[in-house]
């Protein structure tokens, strides 16, 4: 049987930093709203660059990083739901743009548990023994979807990109793995929401925003996510840290005490990047390989979960 591992990983941000500080002199909020609230204190904003541009950054580091050609590469997906376009998806972009000729691409959308999904849907390729290697990458450009007037939403979100190498294997390192998804709920909402069709009498103005019920998310992954993280370490073992997706330091407070983990144990970053959507875990795996707190030695395991609009959850146990 063939096995998975990740090989390596990497990210890429806009340069453009927004402080809370910045968003006061815009809107109705102050550093003090924010920080208090959700522990962000800065975003990095695209000004130029689209999804794409950001997630073939992160593909060409990769590539660099494993000294590996474009055309060795057999798949690449990229989750994300602020893609540049709906058909090419954002995957098809990047494979273009690094010339991986041999490589079919397509996009994943799972809100803010995608990259969760597309990494266990990416193991499964090179399980089956169908394929080598391909890339990982959560990408999002989430600001050109906000509503800058509505502090509700405009003071969480951010752009970025983080992905990994997946590669084959002789071991395995995917040790448990929880995908899950209630349709029934919803909690996120974006992008355009009514039907818009010319032989219709009825006609309702477009919402093109990110709209999110945050209070219900976040008793949502309290309540739920919570249950589904102690249920897959009671499969696999207490990870030696978890990645949790980046929503608001609240709830890495909460459910540390929820599930009877050391908080010291939770990795964090949206203090200085805020909510990236898929990106925000691979981003933060990235962070801490750079920085050694995660070797990528195959001598740790690691808890990565993701949840948000849809909705989604997702929990995958990996050595690395």
């Amino acid at each position: 049987m063939a096995f998975a591992k990740i090989s390596q990983v990497a990210h890429y941000v806009p340069t453009q930093v927004v402080t809370n500080d910045d968003l006061a002199k815009i809107m109705d909020t102050s550093d003090e709203w924010i920080s208090s609230r959700t522990g962000i204190r800065e975003r990095h904003i695209s000004v130029h660059e689209n999804t794409s541009d950001l997630a073939v950054q992160v593909a060409r580091q990769l590539l660099d990083k494993a000294k590996l050609s474009s055309e060795e590469l057999d798949f690449i997906l990229v989750a994300t739901m602020s893609p540049d376009s709906t058909m090419p998806s954002t995957a098809a972009k990047v494979q273009g743009a690094i010339g991986a000729k041999k490589a079919f691409a397509f996009d994943l959308t799972a809100a803010c548990s995608g990259f969760v999904f597309a990494l266990a849907t990416a193991e499964k390729f090179i399980r089956s023994g169908t394929c080598q290697r391909g890339l990982v990458i959560g990408a999002e450009v989430l600001s050109k979807q906000l509503d800058w007037s509505d502090r509700s939403t405009a003071v969480l979100f951010g752009d970025g990109a983080g992905g990994v190498l997946l590669e084959k294997a002789d071991a395995q390192y995917f040790l448990a793995e929880s995908l899950n998804t209630d349709g029934s709920k919803g909690g996120l909402v974006s992008g355009q929401t009514v039907l818009q069709s010319p032989f219709s009498e009825h006609q309702e103005p477009l919402n093109p925003y990110i709209q999110m019920d945050g209070r219900a998310i976040f008793d949502f992954t309290i309540r739920t996510v919570s249950k589904s993280i102690v249920a897959i370490m009671e499969e696999a073992g207490e990870p030696d840290y978890l990645l949790l997706h980046q929503a608001n330091e609240r709830i890495l407070d909460k459910m540390a005490q929820k599930i009877g983990v050391d908080r010291d144990k939770f990795l964090a970053n949206m203090q200085r990047y805020g909510n990236t959507s898929a990106a925000s875990i691979p981003i933060l795996l990235s962070e801490n390989v750079a920085n050694g707190t995660l070797k990528l030695d195959g001598s740790q395991k690691i808890l990565l979960s993701g949840f948000g609009g849809g909705l989604t959850w997702g929990n995958l146990i990996v050595k690395i």
